[in-house]
């Protein structure tokens, strides 16, 4: 049985703009629109903006939660979440925001948002609330230990990559 999400339309233009939709049939993630009143250039390395996608929500199972995060042709071009990603705890309530950040250079062209625009896509998945044993050593050693960021090597989907770095 699918999860049952309790769902509030706050802004009535989201019905002509076509929300809730997803992009395609195999589509995980649902299309946000900007439920904006007037136009909004998002200018480049400007502190991130608070854009309302017009919903509420209230997931209400706490093996589940939102996740908020960018379009990718959006993202490509620089319009980005301003928190990276954003999380919807099963008991959020209140309006959904979208923080909208133009990370292009400085003097970079604003990015202009439309009402009605797609600007970032919601996706529901589960989650797990682990139950922590706290201990003074693990009960079994593994090889990394304390090796961090990095310290297992550079990995290449390409066996040439080497070769073309070095040359």
């Amino acid at each position: 049985m699918p999860l049952a999400i309790e769902l509030k339309i706050l802004d009535p233009r989201l019905s002509g703009w076509g929300f809730p939709h997803y992009g395609s049939e195999l589509a995980a993630g649902l299309d946000l629109h900007a439920c904006l009143d007037a136009p909004l250039a998002v200018e480049a390395q400007a502190p991130a903006v608070l854009i309302p996608a017009g919903i509420a929500f209230r997931i209400g199972d706490p093996g589940w939660c939102a996740l908020v995060l960018p379009r990718s042709g959006l993202g490509h071009r620089g319009l980005v979440l301003g928190n990276a990603v954003g999380l919807i705890d099963a008991d959020y309530e209140g309006e959904l925001l979208v923080s909208a950040w133009n990370r292009n250079p400085p003097g970079s062209a604003a990015i202009p948002v439309e009402p009605g625009d797609r600007i970032a896509q919601l996706v529901f998945t589960r989650i797990t609330r682990p139950e922590f044993v706290t201990v003074s050593a693990f009960s079994q050693g593994g090889a990394r230990q304390q090796g961090g960021f990095g310290s297992t090597g550079i990995a290449s989907a390409c066996p040439d990559a080497a070769a073309r770095r070095n040359s």
